[in-house]
């Protein structure tokens, strides 16, 4: 479901860009010195944008090193991290963990059983640092299983679970801050479910499974979704502009205001190409 928070690269200017791989890069580092490659797996662009995002507000102080890792064995890379990149690295944990055990309950499979088996000691460790976080996590992800097993065609309705449960995991400390944090994270989580709901459609109605949109086609349902995603985003990108700012601004904006609409762009692009 992850994935679709990510910048618009031809749009950055390219300092403003490789300071965005340093902090994915720097989030991948943290991810492996906490929780070894099962921790490297769980690496999202979502939350590197959380990285950036609590690092500009808190004014945090950030370390910068290059490196080599497996994916660049040959050459050193920059790499940013902090604080902020540790509590991203727990809450990619949590997430992986909870959303095996939701697929195991769901659709047992051996692949979903060696999640939780993966993540189950690493998420016991997050859950006793952020109880408020896991809290939120498993209560709305049992909400939204129970709406997509009664097939619910509610797609705002469906996406609540998601963005209540983004919220909770923007907010890292209980603050002046906090209330515009959960603002933005309710929006962008809502966004991040419509929109990965509309990029499944075709393999969702193929496969017969659960999907909100289901009963129209990709191109049916484009103009609906197009004008939903336009109203989460509208709002994320509003509180966002609230938020104290400064450090890596114009990167997050990128992300904000062109960024998310990679996917659903490629789409109607490959569509507009397959009616000629």
């Amino acid at each position: 479901m992850f994935g679709y928070v990510r910048v618009r690269k031809p749009d950055l200017k390219v300092k403003d860009y490789e300071c965005y791989r340093g902090f994915y890069c720097g989030l991948c580092h943290t991810l492996q010195h906490a929780y070894g490659m099962r921790g490297q797996i769980t690496l999202t662009y979502d939350m590197t944008f959380l990285v950036m995002l609590l690092s500009s507000v808190y004014d945090l102080p950030v370390e910068e090193k290059q490196r080599r890792c497996i994916v660049h064995p040959l050459k050193r890379h920059r790499t940013i991290t902090g604080e902020a990149g540790k509590y991203a690295a727990d809450m990619n944990v949590m997430l992986s963990y909870y959303h095996f055990l939701d697929d195991q309950h769901d659709e047992p499979s051996l692949k979903a059983a060696a999640g939780v088996h993966a993540y189950k000691g690493m998420c016991r460790q997050v859950i006793s640092k952020y109880p408020r976080q896991a809290k939120a996590v498993r209560k709305e992800l049992a909400k939204l299983s129970h709406l997509e097993a009664k097939q619910s065609t509610d797609a705002s309705e469906v996406a609540e679970c998601f963005g209540r449960l983004l919220a909770e995991l923007f907010v890292w400390k209980e603050d002046a801050f906090a209330v515009y944090f959960r603002r933005l994270g309710y929006y962008l989580g809502r966004y991040i479910y419509l929109m990965d709901a509309y990029d499944d459609l075709p393999e969702d109605l193929q496969k017969g499974r659960y999907n909100p949109f289901s009963g129209q086609t990709q191109e049916e349902a484009a103009a609906q979704v197009e004008q939903l995603l336009l109203q989460e985003i509208a709002a994320a990108a509003d509180a966002f502009e609230k938020l104290p700012c400064i450090e890596y601004v114009d990167i997050m904006r990128n992300i904000l205001y062109a960024g998310v609409w990679n996917r659903f762009d490629a789409i109607r692009i490959q569509k507009q190409k397959e009616e000629k």
